[in-house]
C-alpha cells in the first residue's frame, strides 16, 4: 500500500508527492526551477504569487514576484500550460535552483527550457484588461504607508475627483473603505497591473480588483491607486463625528490620532497600541550595510558651500534648448560631472581598501552612485563612466535612471560597481548632514538645498548669491583631511565656473 510521504526538497520547501491515481498528471508535468538571479544571490523572498493551482498560464506570463537584496524581479512561466502544483507561498525564502512549481505543458507546447535569468519586474508582459468587479463593502481598516517618490523622479500629483475610478463608499463607521486582498480569485480574471503597481497597492492596502485603470489598455497606474487612497481618506474624514465622540474618552482618543497612516498590522504591547511590520529584505540589507560602515569606517565630514549663482544663470538660459531635445536640465548633471572630473585628479577618493590583502585598489574608472529614496527604501543605482560623459549625456542618462527607479525597473547589477556616491538631500529639503560612507567606497557627498544668502564679495560689497551646501564624508583610514579638502576645493571650483565643465569631456 502506497502512502503519500513528505519529502524536503530545499530549506523552506515541503513537497507532497501526488497520489498514485494522479501519477499520470505528475509524469506530464514539468518541474520549474528558480533560475539564477545574479552573481552572489542564492535566495530571494516571495513578495506575491500571481497564479494559483489549476490555473492555465501562457508562456512568459508572470508566476510570482521576488525580492532580492535591493531589486524585485518577476519570474515568468517558461512554458504554457496548467499549474499542477505550487511549492511556494508569499513570505517564503526561495533558493536558486529549487523547484517552485509543476506545470503540465499545453498540447503542442515545447518543453520548458533550462532556467534563464528572469526579466525585471517592470518588463513583465502586460496582461489583458479585465472587467473590474464593483466595489465591495469595507472589510477592515488598513493603514497605508507613506507615499514617497524618488527625489530624481517625483511623480506628478493629480488633484480633483476620481472620475472613472470605482471606489468603495463610506459607511456610518469611521473606517477606511480600502480593502486588503491577497489577490484575485481565478474567476475574477487577470487584474491589469504590473508587479510594481501590485506591490505599491499591497503596501498602501488597496484591493486592485476595486480599481479602474486609466492607463493604456485599461492598465492600473500608480495615480489610480493613489486616487483610491485619497477617496478613502476623504470618506473617513466625512464620516459622522458622533461615531467617534460618543464619550469623552473616545473624543480624546480620536483627536490624538496622527493623520499619517502607520504601516504594519495593528497590535498591542504593555503600554498601548502599536503596529508591527516585518522587515523587508531590502530593509535588512540596508541595515546590514549601514552597520558594516558604522563599525569599520572611521568617518570624518567636511562641510562647505559652493556659489552656484553663475551655474544657475547658465542652466536657466540653456534649459529650454535641452527641453527641445527631450532632456530635462537640472543641477544634478553639472554636479555629477564636477564630481567625476574632480575624482580623476584625486585617485585616493576613487579607491577601495582591501584589508584582507593589505592593499589599496585605485579605480581607473569613475562610476557615480546616485542615492535615491524610494517607497521600498534607499537604493543606489550606478551611473557608469560618468567622467567620460558630457553634460547632455549625463542629463539624458539621469532622466532614464529616474524613470527606471520610479518604475522599479532595475536589477542587482545596476546597483553594483560604484566608486563614489552622491546623495541629493536638497530634493527633499535640508542643508548639511553627516552621510554614511557606502562601503567599500571611501567617500560620499551629500548635497543640500541651494538657498539665497548674503555673501561678502572680494570688493567688500554684499550681494545675494545662490549657495549650495556640501557635506563630504570620507574614510579616514585612506583619505586624509588635506586630500578631502583639496578634492572639495576642486569640486567647488568646477561648480562656480561652469564653463570649465563644458570643456572637461
Amino acid at each position: 500500500m502506497n502512502r503519500p510521504q513528505t519529502t524536503s526538497l530545499h530549506a523552506g520547501f515541503i513537497f507532497n508527492p501526488i497520489a498514485n491515481n494522479h501519477n499520470s498528471i505528475l509524469d506530464m508535468a514539468t518541474e520549474v526551477k528558480l533560475p539564477s538571479l545574479g552573481d552572489g544571490i542564492d535566495a530571494a523572498d516571495v513578495l506575491e504569487i500571481f497564479v494559483s493551482e489549476g490555473e492555465t498560464v501562457t508562456k512568459d506570463q508572470g508566476i510570482m514576484e521576488l525580492e532580492t537584496d535591493k531589486a524585485t524581479v518577476t519570474i515568468p512561466s517558461p512554458v504554457a500550460g496548467k499549474i499542477v502544483k505550487l511549492n511556494v507561498a508569499a513570505g517564503q525564502s526561495v533558493k536558486v535552483g529549487s523547484v517552485y512549481a509543476l506545470i503540465e505543458a499545453a498540447a503542442g507546447a515545447a518543453p520548458a527550457p533550462a532556467a534563464a535569468p528572469p526579466k525585471p519586474a517592470a518588463t513583465a508582459p502586460a496582461p489583458a484588461p479585465a472587467k473590474v468587479a464593483p466595489p465591495a463593502a469595507p472589510v477592515a481598516p488598513t493603514p497605508a504607508t507613506r507615499e514617497n517618490s524618488p527625489p530624481l523622479a517625483p511623480s506628478s500629483g493629480r488633484g480633483g475627483g476620481g472620475e472613472g475610478k470605482s471606489v468603495a463608499q463610506p459607511t456610518a463607521e469611521p473606517v477606511s473603505p480600502i480593502v486588503v486582498s491577497s489577490g484575485p480569485s481565478p474567476d475574477e480574471g487577470v487584474i491589469p497591473a504590473g508587479p510594481a503597481i501590485r506591490r505599491f497597492a499591497r503596501e498602501v492596502g488597496v484591493d486592485l480588483s476595486h480599481v479602474t485603470g486609466t492607463g493604456e489598455g485599461g492598465r492600473i497606474t500608480r495615480e489610480d491607486v493613489l486616487e483610491v487612497v485619497r477617496q478613502g481618506q476623504q470618506a473617513a474624514r466625512s464620516a459622522p463625528s458622533t461615531a467617534i465622540t460618543s464619550t469623552n474618552n473616545a473624543s480624546s482618543s480620536s483627536s490624538s490620532k496622527s493623520s499619517v497612516a502607520v504601516p504594519g498590522v495593528a497590535s498591542q504591547d504593555d503600554y498601548g497600541p502599536v503596529h508591527i511590520e516585518k522587515m523587508s529584505k531590502i530593509r535588512k540589507t540596508i541595515a546590514a550595510q549601514m552597520h558594516r560602515s558604522w563599525t569599520n569606517v572611521p568617518r570624518v565630514t567636511n562641510f562647505d558651500d559652493a556659489d552656484v549663482t553663475d551655474l544657475e544663470i547658465f542652466r536657466q538660459s540653456s534649459k529650454d534648448d535641452y527641453a527641445a531635445r527631450g532632456i530635462k536640465l537640472t543641477t544634478m548633471p553639472f554636479l555629477i560631472k564636477a564630481v567625476a572630473t574632480a575624482l580623476r585628479h584625486h585617485p585616493s577618493m576613487n579607491a577601495t581598501i582591501d584589508s584582507e590583502n593589505e592593499q589599496i585598489i585605485y579605480k581607473d574608472y569613475v562610476n557615480i552612485g546616485i542615492a535615491v529614496d524610494t517607497d521600498r527604501g534607499l537604493v543606489v543605482p550606478t551611473l557608469r563612466n560618468a567622467d567620460r560623459m558630457s553634460i547632455p549625456d549625463i542629463a539624458q542618462a539621469l532622466g532614464d535612471l529616474s524613470v527606471r527607479v520610479r518604475n522599479n525597473d532595475f536589477g542587482v547589477n545596476d546597483l553594483r560597481g560604484g566608486t563614489f556616491t552622491i546623495s541629493n538631500l536638497g530634493a527633499i529639503g535640508g542643508t548639511y548632514s553627516t552621510p554614511i560612507v557606502n562601503v567599500p567606497e571611501v567617500a560620499i557627498l551629500l548635497v543640500g538645498r541651494t538657498r539665497r544668502m548674503p555673501i561678502v564679495m572680494d570688493d567688500d560689497s554684499i550681494k545675494p548669491r545662490s549657495m549650495m551646501p556640501l557635506s563630504l564624508a570620507y574614510d579616514h583610514r585612506l583619505v586624509d583631511g588635506g586630500t578631502a579638502a583639496r578634492f572639495l576645493n576642486d569640486l567647488i571650483m568646477y561648480l562656480e565656473a561652469p564653463s570649465r565643465l563644458l570643456l572637461a569631456i
